[in-house]
């Protein structure tokens, strides 16, 4: 009996703390700046359904350089923008150990981030919360 409760609790403690994981995180702007040779750097760290920062504002025809990175932890993530026609196209698996997503922007818009992993049944981590946009700019 005393197991049969133990996992009760374990379970009920488990649905807590990911009902509370899914809340929406803050905006979190960053605007690009071009450095002295001629790209735009941003690093993002993503972890337990957030980016930071979540909005990243860029210039268009500037190449640009996302430096990316996963807090430590062993849920995997990944970070996924699909605008092909953009210039922007990638789906990069999230590591401790930072990564370089290269990419020029040639049009201006609005672009979804976001990571596209889910578990079994529950929701998406894209639903909970953790999804951003690169803004391209003038």
């Amino acid at each position: 009996m005393k197991s049969l409760m133990l996992a009760c609790v374990l379970f009920l403690s488990c649905v807590s703390l990911a009902a509370g994981a899914g809340e929406k995180e803050k905006e979190k702007v960053f605007r690009a700046t071009v450095g002295s040779d001629g790209v735009q750097r941003v690093e993002v760290m993503g972890g337990s359904y957030f980016f930071n920062p979540n909005h990243i504002i860029v210039k268009v025809n500037v190449p640009v350089e996302l430096i990316v990175r996963k807090e430590s932890g062993i849920v995997p993530h990944n970070v996924v923008v699909k605008a092909p026609e953009a210039g922007i196209d990638f789906d990069v698996t999230l590591a401790s150990e930072p990564k370089v997503i290269r990419f020029t922007p040639t049009k201006v818009g609005t672009y979804p981030m976001y990571c596209s992993k889910k578990l079994l049944f529950f929701e998406s981590h894209r639903e909970k919360g953790m999804d951003g946009v690169i803004e391209v700019v003038e």
